[in-house]
């Protein structure tokens, strides 16, 4: 990271701030070709060499990345030493994506919030205007979809217009300073409100375009996302809501639900399904199973009491008429079997 600030020292001196700051995240060098142990010098003949290497990445990089400020870059240089001649250099950048997976209970949680704020105009109350918000989820991946779901009060004299957008705030640090800068990734705006009226969004769609993932472990660069619902309100500034996202790299799981994040905590057994029969049984007898003493407590109404007004109406009628008529015994001979001796009707007759 890197930035500049100008300060000021009385009313004509001035003088120019320097902040700067750098993390190595991997620093890993081989040796492809070397110098037998006598001292002798490796010739290579005329003609085109190659050395593969390979190296592996940790698990922790942070995602490569361009900004105002600073920058996070990965990069491998090869360079060739010769006898009684300068170093040759080659140098070749790639990038890196961290992953992060939205399939976590934290980033599957809801996010909401609420706001009000009152309008204001040379010293006269306008009114109130408030807003309430919540997504289903605080993780998602580029171009998924953001259901919004929001309710707007304009209890004041003029009309307000709703927007909503996704803000990228970059964040540099060194020295102990901050150095931020916002940017709106996408937004939608939504129709005029007229004066004491209320608009609800149920699900307004909000696409998030290809941005680069959210940078969250890095010491001096990050680079983070949210969801800012606000209103214009004429007259007053405006009134602001935010919710935070975290934009990742493994999208959700096709089988990810809203409960996801309670579910997502504990491994399914399916060894359950192994012991279920080709042939399934017929099930028992009703009276083999309760008694007439237990079906008449089970299936006796409850006190009118406990109840209170509830039991008033036909519904209670209809319970009293049925409850000491227990279920028809289960059998696998139809109760009516059709007669032989009955001749089938023909269609024409």
């Amino acid at each position: 990271v890197h930035w500049t600030e100008s300060r000021s020292a009385g009313s004509s001196t001035a003088y120019t701030q320097s902040y700067s700051d750098q993390v190595e995240f991997l620093s890993h060098r081989d040796t492809l070709m070397a110098p037998p142990d006598n001292g002798e010098a490796t010739v290579l003949q005329a003609g085109r060499h190659e050395f593969p290497f390979t190296f592996q990445l940790p698990e922790t990089l942070a995602t490569s990345f361009e900004g105002k400020h600073g920058s996070v870059r990965y990069w491998v240089k090869a360079k060739l030493h010769r006898p009684w001649s300068t170093v040759k250099k080659a140098k070749k950048e790639f990038t890196v994506i961290e992953p992060i997976d939205i399939n976590t209970p934290a980033l599957l949680a809801p996010q909401a919030g609420a706001k009000e704020k009152l309008a204001r105009a040379w010293y006269c109350n306008r009114g109130q205007v408030s807003v309430t918000a919540k997504i289903d989820r605080k993780g998602y991946t580029p171009g998924e979809v953001i259901p919004i779901f929001a309710e707007i009060d304009n209890c004041t004299s003029r009309a307000v217009v709703p927007k909503a957008a996704i803000i990228q705030t970059q964040t540099f640090i060194a020295r102990g300073t901050k150095k931020q800068k916002r940017s709106v990734v996408t937004s939608i705006t939504g129709d005029p409100i007229p004066a004491g009226k209320r608009e609800v969004w149920h699900g307004r769609a909000l696409k998030i375009p290809p941005v680069g993932p959210s940078i969250l472990q890095c010491r001096i660069i990050q680079v983070e996302y949210s969801l800012k619902v606000c209103v214009d309100i004429p007259g007053t500034s405006k009134l602001l809501l935010e919710l935070p996202l975290v934009i990742g790299t493994i999208p959700l799981h096709p089988f990810g639900s809203r409960t996801s994040s309670v579910s997502s905590q504990y491994s399914v057994n399916l060894e359950w399904l192994s012991t279920i029969p080709e042939q399934l049984e017929a099930p028992p007898e009703y009276s083999a199973v309760v008694s007439s003493p237990e079906a008449e407590q089970s299936l006796a109404p409850p006190c009118r009491s406990e109840l209170g007004d509830i039991l008033e109406g036909p519904f209670f009628a209809y319970i009293q008429e049925f409850r000491f008529r227990p279920p028809p015994l289960y059998s696998e001979v139809h109760p009516n079997p059709a007669s032989d001796s009955i001749r089938p009707r023909c269609m024409t007759c």
